[in-house]
């Protein structure tokens, strides 16, 4: 669904420090339809850069990315909005609209330039708003909410694209446990192709069908769960020892960090 081939990114600025981590390096990368990949990394490693790239914000200086057979920057922002929903590390400047506005917003794309919302697009919202627990908040204005609440509606939003590839950039910021399972577990069972950046490493080794490692700008390792999630590679990249076991319910990597 998503295939990222020796891509190479840097500002257009060009360097801002002597760090070279603040650019990618020949990546490669696949996600296949219905599969959710997660990418970890320590912080400035390249994570959203590597994603602002897979979703057409930032264009690399050298490689490609397509949406299946179609190169992505010979499409229109509008074409891949049909088929790409992002959630983002930042929240947007909502100017007053409702929580109801924000979601509706999804709808976009797939609506003509001066067209309202038919009673299809309605019911998805509604739909949207019911499976990311904030009914009865649909008139609340965007800025009064809590931070947990704004990233779960702006999943909303992205759950009313209906996307072919959904790309979020840590979901899950902001959010208690609870929500935290609840909205990767929802974005498992939707069955959409999945490219999301996530802190907790546990998180990932619970959801995610494959991991890849993103380490000063470049694709270090990529596998299942417990195929990446290994001591001597979190030492590697994280600079800190980590016992890893499994899950007793789940059976999945369990990591657990030692001071």
């Amino acid at each position: 669904m998503l295939s990222l081939e020796n891509v190479s990114w840097a500002p257009e600025t060009g360097p801002l420090c002597a760090h070279e981590h603040f650019s990618l390096k020949d990546i490669t990368l696949l996600v296949e339809p219905g599969e959710f990949v997660g990418l970890i990394g320590p912080n400035g490693s390249g994570k959203t850069s590597l994603l602002r790239c897979a979703f057409r914000y930032s264009r690399p200086r050298q490689g490609g990315v397509a949406i299946g057979d179609h190169d992505m920057w010979s499409r229109s922002p509008r074409w891949c909005a049909r088929r790409v929903a992002v959630l983002a590390q930042e929240f947007p400047d909502a100017f007053g609209l409702t929580l109801l506005d924000v979601i509706a917003m999804g709808r976009a794309p797939h609506q003509g330039f001066f067209s309202t919302d038919n009673a299809n697009d309605r019911a998805l919202v509604a739909e949207a708003v019911a499976a990311v627990g904030l009914k009865g908040y649909e008139q609340h204005r965007f800025e009064t909410l809590s931070g947990g609440e704004k990233q779960r509606c702006l999943l909303a939003r992205a759950l009313v694209q209906q996307p072919r590839l959904m790309v979020l950039d840590e979901p899950t910021n902001h959010l208690d446990p609870r929500h935290q399972l609840e909205l990767l577990g929802m974005v498992k069972r939707l069955g959409v192709a999945t490219l999301a950046s996530i802190h907790d490493l546990n998180l990932a080794a619970a959801f995610c069908d494959r991991l890849c490692v993103i380490h000063q700008g470049r694709l270090i390792a990529q596998g299942t769960p417990w195929e990446v999630l290994t001591p001597q590679l979190l030492g590697q990249v994280f600079g800190a020892r980590a016992l890893v076991d499994a899950h007793p319910v789940h059976h999945h990597p369990r990591i657990t960090w030692i001071p």
